[in-house]
This record gives C-alpha cells, sequence and structure tokens, in this order.
C-alpha cells in the first residue's frame, strides 16, 4: 500500500492517541468523517495498523523493574530455536524477544516488581527451559526515552 500524506498524517494522530473518535481524527487530519473511516480501514486491512492498545504505566503496576536478560543456548538447531521460543512466550513478565546475532542467542525484556521476582523468574521459569546454556542480566538504571510511534516516511 504506497502511503500519501493524509494516510500519514492519520498515522501520526492515531500513534500518538489510539482513542481519537473518527469525528475528532477527522477534524485533525483535515478531513469530513467518512473518507476518514474509509482510509482507516484501509490501513487496517493493509496491515499498516495492525492493532490498538493502551499503555499501562509499569511502575503504577508495581512492575519498577526493567531487566534485560542475554540468553545463550546449547544448540542453535531450528527445534531448539522453536521449542525455547514457545517457552518464552508462555512468560507473562517477558515483554519482548528478540533472536539476536553475535555472541547471545536471545534478548528478552522483562517487567518484575522486585529482586526476588527476578531471582525467582530466573531460577524458577527460565533456567528449567530445555536447552539454556548462558544467562546475563542488565538493569535500566534510569528510561531515557520510551516511545510506541514508530517514524514515519515523508509522503
Amino acid at each position: 500500500m504506497k502511503l500519501d500524506a493524509t494516510d500519514l498524517r492519520i498515522l501520526a494522530e492515531l500513534q500518538a492517541d489510539g482513542s481519537l473518535s473518527n469525528v475528532e481524527l477527522a477534524r485533525r487530519v483535515h478531513l469530513s468523517p467518512s473518507p476518514c473511516l474509509a482510509r482507516v480501514k484501509a490501513l487496517e486491512s493493509a496491515g499498516v495498523i495492525s492493532r490498538y492498545v493502551a499503555l499501562a504505566n509499569p511502575v503504577a503496576l508495581g512492575l519498577g523493574l526493567n531487566v534485560f536478560i542475554s540468553i545463550s543456548l546449547k544448540s542453535q538447531s531450528k527445534e531448539a530455536l522453536a521449542a525455547f521460543e514457545q517457552r518464552i512466550a508462555e512468560q507473562d513478565p517477558v515483554m519482548e524477544c528478540y533472536l539476536m546475532t553475535g555472541d547471545s542467542d536471545y534478548l528478552i525484556r522483562v517487567a518484575l516488581p522486585d529482586i526476588a521476582a527476578l531471582e525467582h523468574f530466573i531460577l524458577e521459569r527460565l533456567t528449567p527451559i530445555p536447552g539454556v546454556e548462558k544467562i546475563r542480566t542488565s538493569f535500566t538504571l534510569k528510561q531515557v526515552r520510551y516511545k510506541t510511534a514508530l517514524p514515519l516516511p515523508k509522503a
């Protein structure tokens, strides 16, 4: 789907506030409501807009510990990677999981309440996953930047 300037304005507004009504969105992007809704539906159908979410404050939910964990596996086989990915997808504290290149096989980010919860997560939920060989943790001291809106191309 080729995006024009209006599509990009719609995306920018929805990335900033996904709860906008169609009428308010149309006003902000200088369209009438009907064509605006048609464009949003087209963006959804094309997979450009994949879903709408509410972003919760982790500290307000008691999840003030943000930890990145590098995990190396004993085997790099397709089956071992698939088995690990399936098990890690079942872990609620895991916010993100990336297959990496270089020294580490996977990088995950977990949101937890405290060090005791991190210890429990590593010892009781991560270490027992078959094939896990090495685990390295990195703590965040301060969140310098966090954004959910993707950079949009120029029209």
